[in-house]
């Protein structure tokens, strides 16, 4: 296939970040974003290109593939729409903001034999890239992804935060279902809608009896994004905005000259990381799957388990 022309729904702050992706990519032309407000829409399309449209039913005529990054209460009309008509779509995290709507559209997808991704920004970090190499059998891996307050998001942080965390820990546990899972929500600020958390504490044990804690905060002061992977023999920090990977091993080490007691000590391997902007190397993988080249029925597989751990995390409180 020629370089598929792509049609983007939504010119607010993720909007424009994935269009600017777009126009910069030598693999795929952007010819059009959707957004219901002109004002935002034509600003959007003057610095990245592309004709704005109003509404989808035009839009879809001029698209091979569909990048969806409206707010999430409105992914399950947009999504069932792009669906219907037959072309592949990337739609930001969550698909949906209940895990029904999310295996509503999945199934939809597959009866069609539609491609679909989700916007699971964090597989496509140069740094987590790195570890992955590094992560030996782990045992209990801790994730932190906390931000200042922003009033514009109206889902809780489970959604629109944690289930980046849920999809890291669910891939390097192998992607089996948890045994359990649990959590706590604080719901502190007088701006957030009514049921939206601000804050959540996840725990979940796997079948192999590996265990995982998460936690998201949307009244932090300050931007935090770690994972923290630990097995018998080593740990791997993660520093998801930086990029950056340390591994560390520690050792004890028996007296040789005759004196009683043991030395310690402690190994630090220091990679060096490259790669794409995340967003860039998420939407080189979303060209692939529109050409063909990565398995259709795997990355729609790959989408569930995430949301099922936020699902299950949020019922496990209630």
């Amino acid at each position: 296939m020629a370089n598929p022309n792509i049609v983007l729904f939504g010119a607010g702050t993720m909007g424009r970040n994935h269009a600017r992706i777009i126009s910069a990519s030598a693999r795929a032309n952007l010819v059009g974003i959707v957004d219901p407000f002109e004002q935002n829409g034509r600003a959007a399309t003057d610095l990245y290109g592309g004709d704005w449209f109003p509404a989808a039913e035009e839009a879809l005529k001029h698209a091979d593939a569909v990048v969806v990054a409206a707010s999430t209460e409105y992914h399950y009309d947009i999504a069932r729409q792009i669906l219907d008509a037959g072309i592949p779509v990337l739609i930001e995290k969550p698909i949906c903001p209940s895990l029904e709507q999310t295996e509503e559209i999945l199934t939809i997808a597959e009866q069609r034999g539609v491609p679909v991704q989700c916007g699971f920004l964090e597989r496509y970090n140069a740094g987590v890239i790195a570890a992955e190499s590094l992560i030996e059998d782990p045992v209990y891996v801790r994730a932190e992804r906390h931000s200042p307050y922003w009033a514009r998001i109206k889902t809780g942080v489970a959604w629109d935060m944690l289930v980046h965390d849920a999809d890291l820990v669910s891939r390097l546990f192998g992607s089996v279902s948890p045994s359990t899972v649990s959590a706590e929500l604080g719901y502190f600020h007088p701006e957030s809608q009514p049921g939206a958390e601000d804050v959540i504490d996840m725990t979940l044990r796997f079948p192999n009896n590996g265990i995982a804690s998460a936690s998201a905060s949307r009244i932090g002061q300050r931007k935090v994004r770690r994972l923290t992977i630990q097995s018998l023999t080593s740990m791997v920090e993660v520093d998801l905005l930086l990029r950056s990977v340390t591994k560390y091993r520690h050792a004890n080490i028996e007296s040789t000259d005759g004196r009683a007691g043991f030395k310690q000590m402690t190994e630090m391997e220091v990679p060096e990381v490259s790669g794409l902007e995340p967003l860039a190397a998420q939407f080189e993988h979303f060209v692939d799957l529109v050409q063909g080249t990565v398995d259709m029925d795997e990355e729609r597989r790959s989408i569930l388990p995430a949301h099922r751990i936020i699902a299950s995390a949020l019922s496990s409180e209630a």
